[in-house]
């Protein structure tokens, strides 16, 4: 008999926004949702999904807040809500002012802060 399963980590987009102000920048921007979530398969078909976790990533730094599961729920369904901020907890701190980064020598561009060029290896401006 042959039996293909398996544990995964997903993440999915629910393709919600909202326009908001950032509070850790300041600039305008907007919110973000998705969702992350563990799924077992069988055959490669999911079967069951848990630990859910609904995130929030603003559009200007980039900060990823966590969202209230039932705010979560209820984006995922379709309903439409207004994220406040006490629906959120701070997860990650997002950089303000991101500014980006050019080779003067192939003109690639980053928002990392590398000192040389991943393509060329030249000293980045």
């Amino acid at each position: 008999m042959f039996f293909v399963a398996g544990v995964n980590e997903k993440s999915e987009d629910l393709e919600f926004s909202q326009m908001m102000t950032c509070d850790i920048c300041g600039q305008l921007g907007r919110f973000c949702v998705f969702v992350t979530y563990s799924v077992l398969s069988l055959f490669f078909l999911p079967v069951w999904k848990w630990n859910r976790h609904y995130y929030v990533q603003t559009s200007c730094c980039n900060t990823i807040y966590e969202l209230d599961p039932e705010i979560g729920r209820m984006i995922e369904e379709g309903e439409h809500v207004e994220i406040r901020s006490e629906d959120l907890t701070l997860v990650r701190r997002g950089r303000a002012g991101v500014t980006f980064k050019k080779c003067p020598v192939c003109g690639y561009e980053t928002k990392e802060d590398f000192e040389y060029c991943p393509k060329c290896g030249n000293p980045l401006v």
